[in-house]
């Protein structure tokens, strides 16, 4: 697998629309996806002192979160609506090979920045809700 850019790793939210409408989320600087998932152990007097987990069982998740300058853009509009309500939305995140990863997800933290004489900026997390999907 080549290496890749990590300025072609992009956050896109929804537009509210089904299917949905994907707009890219301006200003971000850095994104990060964690892929997560909790384990079901299965470890039994048989298992020899090893630890044994379950295949395809317990809880996984997504989160992404990034940080970035603001610049007022419609997506970053959107993302402070769903963190204020408090509501899932659609979003995707894109690569530089072309592959997608789409879900639904809560805006579980949003943090403006400010230094006198400097840009606004702002950090971001998100946790996702369902399924995650690969395209």
């Amino acid at each position: 697998m080549p290496a890749e850019k990590g300025s072609a790793f992009l956050l896109k939210v929804g537009n509210g629309a089904t299917p949905p409408v994907y707009t890219t989320v301006a200003g971000l600087r850095t994104t990060q996806l964690s892929i997560n998932g909790e384990p079901v152990v299965i470890t039994n007097k048989g298992s020899g002192a090893w630890r044994e987990l379950l295949s395809g069982a317990g809880v996984r998740s997504v989160s992404v979160s990034g940080a970035g300058v603001f610049t007022g853009s419609s997506a970053e509009t959107r993302i402070k609506s769903n963190a204020l309500a408090g509501i899932l939305d659609d979003y995707e995140l894109s690569f530089e090979s072309s592959e997608k990863m789409q879900g639904r997800f809560l805006v579980a933290r949003l943090d403006y920045a400010g230094d006198f004489n400097g840009e606004r900026s702002y950090t971001l997390a998100l946790e996702s809700s369902g399924a995650v999907v690969t395209l």
